[in-house]
């Protein structure tokens, strides 16, 4: 006799499910990198975007700090639903970022385009390939202060509301004028 999976196992399984990326671009047309890994993202089957934040300027972080004399980044928070599972989300993450000059050969250093998925619905997973909620969103200005400007109630998942977040650190962040995505 051959099983049929359950109909609601099935619904569940497809659902579109939350996420939270954040985008950050130090190098070449930052503006028009940030622009088009949202077009990209937009045109990815699966994926749909529901909000996308103001642009922030930011200084650049390295593995000793922040880096004053590094190209500044600008950051963006897209909101999104999806039907890809996280490992997917992330396989279309770096996708995207290879389209658009990504190069991974230092860790932390300068780039055309990062994608981070911050938040996969409220999941919580200490795998190597993808730590969620992403590791230092918590400590985070450029991702925090955006985050919080296309949902005021939003909450890094194990750790706290983004409001309070922001406010314990401070946000060193500033609002990218003319840069709209």
């Amino acid at each position: 006799m051959i099983r049929m999976p359950d109909r609601n196992a099935l619904d569940n399984a497809r659902r579109l499910r939350p996420a939270v990326l954040a985008l950050g671009s130090n190098l070449g047309d930052r503006g028009e990198l940030l622009r088009a890994a949202v077009d990209a993202l937009r045109a990815t089957g699966g994926i749909e975007v529901r909000a996308v934040s103001p642009v922030v300027e930011s200084v650049a972080l390295k593995l000793d700090g922040a880096d004053a004399s590094a190209p500044r980044y600008l950051n963006a928070v897209v909101l999104v639903d999806t039907l890809l599972t996280p490992a997917e989300l992330l396989a279309e993450a770096h996708r995207i970022e290879a389209e658009h000059g990504r190069v991974r050969e230092e860790r932390w250093g300068d780039r055309t385009l990062d994608i981070d998925i911050v938040d996969y619905d409220g999941l919580e997973s200490a795998d190597p390939e993808l730590t969620l909620p992403h590791p230092r969103a918590a400590e985070r200005a450029f991702v925090l202060a955006p985050w919080l400007a296309v949902d005021p109630d939003a909450a890094v998942p194990g750790v706290g509301r983004v409001d309070a977040l922001l406010a314990a650190i401070g946000d060193d962040t500033v609002r990218a004028e003319g840069v709209e995505l």
